[in-house]
Formats: structure tokens, sequence, C-alpha cells
């Protein structure tokens, strides 16, 4: 077979941005522009066998970059023999929350604003048959450190085109429960099939969370949380938080958090609610102002924030490390003490300091043009004709990979912990609640008789 064909990298790299699940992120100056963005430099090593997981990633961003000022673009994405790039808006303006504590005050009218900005960005995603599927305010970030600048939706890492395009209803559902935990809607613990929806549950927490400081299933360990989500088990209390925010806030957030994904309204549903739609603001008068004004909400979110240690404590995102042990083949999960789980973190961490470090200097290396052009189209055909056993081993080893990466909501082949965890939970209730039911006709028998 020839060599692929080379040209020079036409960018050059600056300082570590940070370090996501199976990547860098690192600034990347463009050598003819001068131009500044976001790299994501991710090691092949890392992805072997994984490929698609970038391919689909892509061919998300490719759809919906530059529709609309609130969403990320993806401007390049290009390979090297070591590893892949892609390059995205970089934006400097920090983390939402981080944005709202900076701030001398923070009002209701100001979280609506925000959440309406945020929700008008989902519908364009929705509408453009993309589920986002990781929506949590870590995700969102500001263009610049302007008062005024945009804020934008990131990491995609997770978004799925819906089968059946723009009107699919259905998604293949990964293996092991995807997302952050906090943030995650019931139908994706219980395995029903998710969609669009799950992004609507997310902004319900995320709108929650920006009125309060805190999450609404915020519990002392992961399972209790999962049964809180999955029971729609929450309150809006302590009542000194919440004494401050609108009814219609709240009105707006149990709307967000229906239980049942089906009656769930859409992202352009929650835009004409009128905690978004009124010209006029909601929001609770401020006993101590001489004009009625709306209360600071700032000083009890920032004391929820302390208090939680919310935004700081690592946010326990269950893909990582759970995509790998399935990378590793073991296909189930591991505690955070089980020896392979420390094998594997090892593992990812030399991968990606390879990428950062000795393995290539991105200005310095050669881009190869080995994927097809448009990302999302199958790899070509052998040059041969007949596939070689190699090459039908490999292939079978990345449908492997896949099916245990994404797989369909009848398939039943692998039960991992929460999922087990969910299923009993469930039937738990329906049990009892049959128990109910059999107690209520037996007494109304007696009673009868």
């Amino acid at each position: 077979m020839p060599n692929p064909s080379t040209v020079p990298c036409q960018y050059r790299t600056g300082r570590t941005l940070g370090s996501g699940t199976y990547a860098i992120v690192k600034e990347a100056i463009h050598i003819k522009t001068g131009k500044y963005y976001a790299c994501k430099v991710i090691n092949k090593k890392l992805m072997e066998g994984r490929e698609h997981m970038v391919r689909n990633e892509i061919a998300v961003l490719k759809r919906i970059s530059s529709g609309n000022r609130n969403v990320v673009t993806l401007h390049d994405y290009f390979e090297t023999a070591h590893n892949l790039y892609l390059c995205f808006d970089l934006c400097t303006g920090g983390e939402l929350f981080d944005r709202i504590c900076a701030k001398g005050n923070y009002y209701e009218g100001d979280a609506a604003s925000l959440i309406r900005t945020i929700f008008t960005a989902v519908s364009y995603i929705h509408s453009a048959g993309i589920v986002h599927r990781d929506l949590k305010p870590e995700n969102l970030l500001f263009r610049t450190p302007a008062e005024d600048a945009d804020i934008m939706i990131a990491d995609f890492g997770l978004s799925r085109v819906m089968e059946g395009g723009i009107g699919g209803d259905k998604l293949n559902l990964l293996t092991e429960v995807c997302g952050t935990p906090g943030y995650m809607a019931p139908e994706i613990f219980k395995k029903t099939g998710h969609g669009k929806p799950v992004d609507v549950w997310a902004m319900g927490v995320i709108t929650y969370f920006l009125l309060a400081g805190y999450t609404p299933f915020d519990k002392e360990s992961q399972q209790a949380e999962m049964e809180a989500i999955i029971a729609g088990d929450y309150k809006f209390e302590p009542h000194e938080y919440w004494a401050n925010v609108s009814e219609t806030a709240r009105e707006f957030i149990r709307w967000c958090l229906t239980n049942d994904p089906n009656r769930r309204p859409t992202a352009d549903e929650c835009l004409g609610h009128k905690w978004l739609a009124s010209a006029t603001p909601h929001f609770v008068p401020d006993p101590e102002s001489p004009t009625g004004g709306p209360t600071d909400l700032l000083p009890h979110v920032k004391k929820a924030f302390n208090a939680k240690g919310l935004w700081r404590k690592a946010a326990f995102s269950i893909r990582a490390l759970n995509r790998m042990t399935v990378l590793a083949g073991t296909g189930y999960v591991f505690s955070n003490n089980h020896a392979e789980a420390q094998r594997l973190r090892e593992n990812v961490a030399t991968y990606k300091e390879e990428s950062e470090k000795a393995r290539e200097k991105m200005e310095d290396a050669s881009i190869t043009h080995q994927h097809e052009s448009d990302p999302s189209s199958p790899a070509s055909p052998s040059h041969s004709g007949h596939p070689s056993a190699k090459n039908l081993h490999a292939e079978g080893k990345k449908n492997i990979l896949k099916k245990q990466d994404d797989i369909s909501v009848d398939n039943t082949s692998n039960q991992n912990l929460e999922t087990m965890m969910a299923k009993t939970k469930l039937t738990e209730k329906d049990e009892q609640v049959e128990a109910e039911k059999s107690k209520s006709t037996l007494s109304n028998s007696g009673k009868s008789t």
C-alpha cells in the first residue's frame, strides 16, 4: 500500500487549557492567520478500535457548526502519525458559575435570561436532529471575558444524530449509563430508550442549580442520587434558599423535570413558558428595596455553592472509566479502588502525556490524509479487493466494540451495575404498588361480604 500523502501542519501549539476523557485541550495558533483556537488532541493509541466515536463527534459538529452563535464551532480537523486534532472556538470567558460568582449581584431575571439563551441554542441543536446528552454548567462557557460575551454550549463528545434523522424519536443507548449523574434523566438509568427530552431534563437541573447554588438530586451516594432521579424525588428546600425565587420559576423547573419523557416539554415549548417568554421578568420583591425591586439571589447561591462544594469536587462522569473498561474487554463496571481500574487510569494518563509531550510537536508534524472527507462516511474499501485476515480481525474488533458502546434499547446482553440497581428499584416499587392494590382489594372484598 502506498504511503499516505502528507502536508505540513498549519498550526503551532500554545499552552495546555485542560484535560478531558480521551484528550488534552491545547491552545492552537494558525500560522498564517494568527487566529487562536482550542485544539482537542486525541492520542490514536487511546482510541484504537473506537475511531467511530471521533467520527461521530465530527459528524455532529459539521451538522451544527456556524449555525448558532451560542454553539461552539468546529473550524478544522485532521490527523497526524500519532494524534487526531479537532480545532474549536477558543472560549476565554470562563465557566458559567464562575462568571455569576464574580458579579456584584445576581437576580432571577439574570438566570432567566441565561436559560432563555441556552434553550434557544438547544432548540437549534434539536432542530438539526442532534441530542447533546451532556448538558451541564461545566459545558457552558463564555466566548470572551466581556460583560456581553456570548455563552456557548461546548463538548459534543456524547452527542448523537437521532435515528430517522430530524424526526427520529429513539436513540441507541450506550452500554454504560452515560453523562454526568446529577444531570441525567430517569430514562437513561432505566434504559427504556432516550432522545431529545434528556436535554430538557438537564436544563431543568441547570435552572434549579442557577437559582439555588446546588442541584435538586444531590445526595450522599451515587446510588441514592440515581434512585432520587428515577423517582423524581426533589424539593425546593431549604425554605430560606427558595423564598426569594418566584413560583413561576419553580413551575418552570417542575415542567422540565417531568418524569415521563413523552410528557416532558420540548425545547421550543420551554421557550414559550411565561418565565422565559414574558416581557416583564418574574421575581420576588426585595422587602428592603424602596422601589420593590427584585431580591438579590447571589448571597444564598454562593453560600450553597461553598457549602456543598459541588462545582470544584470531581463531578464523577461515569462515561470515562467505564468506556475504557469496555475497551479493555472487561464489559463491567469497576469500583474506584479496583486494581484493574487503577491500571486503566494509568494507561489513559500515559497516552495523554504522550500526546502532550514527547510524541509530537504540532507545528513540526505532518498531516496525513487517511480519513474520508466526510467523517460520517464508511471507511474506504481495501485496495486488494479481498480483505485480509488481519483486516477482518480488526473490523470484527471494531464491530464488537461499537456494539458494546452503542446498543439498541432492546439489547439486554449488557447489564451494568447502575442498570441493575435501577431495575431493582423499579421492580421493588412495582411490587409495592401491587401489594397495596391487593391489600385494598381484599379490604373492599371483606367490607362487601
